[in-house]
């Protein structure tokens, strides 16, 4: 149970989000429409709401590995070339998630001004922003996540390791 429920966080969070945004507009689509009233705060709220989904959606889509990804240029490449490159390609995007975690954690925690507020909810702009450090280091675990399952899954199938506990961890 505890399993799954961490497996599949970003696509409960997603749904959730996904509801509360179509929810909003709609509402907001009803108001205007049909009693020729505009609820204030819904564009703004929809707005964050999107953007919180897009963030948790990337994550997301790196535990199901659905990213898109050039390789058709590894056709014409040796095995151990194309491997070495796979490796460097991983590596380099784990770096990149890292890097953006820093600089989103610094720029949330050290640079955004506390009294900043969001124009019609008037919640701290902090709050907002928070998606941005918390997306990039669930991308990231969610990256070493799939490529230690890949190690273990290669090691398993090509005998590095013949003892039980390996294959019950995939």
């Amino acid at each position: 149970m505890f399993k799954n429920i961490i497996d599949n966080f970003e696509n409960y969070i997603c749904r959730i989000l996904l509801v509360a945004f179509t929810s909003i507009l709609f509402m907001q689509i009803i108001a205007r429409e049909i009693f020729d009233h505009s609820i204030s705060w819904s564009e703004e709220s929809a707005v964050y709401l999107f953007v919180w989904f897009v963030f948790f959606g990337a994550s997301r889509a790196i535990r199901i590995e659905a990213h898109n990804r050039i390789d058709f240029q590894y056709k014409y490449l040796p095995k151990k070339v194309v491997a070495i490159f796979k490796i460097l390609a991983e590596l380099s995007w784990l770096l990149f998630n890292l890097y953006f975690f820093y600089l989103c954690y610094d720029f949330v925690f050290n640079k955004m001004n506390l009294y900043w507020k969001s124009q019609t909810l008037g919640i701290p702009m902090k709050m907002i922003y928070m998606i941005m450090p918390i997306a990039f280091l669930l991308m990231t675990l969610r990256h070493i996540q799939i490529n230690l399952k890949k190690i273990i899954q290669r090691c398993t199938t090509s005998s590095c390791i013949k003892n039980n506990q390996a294959k019950e961890m995939i």
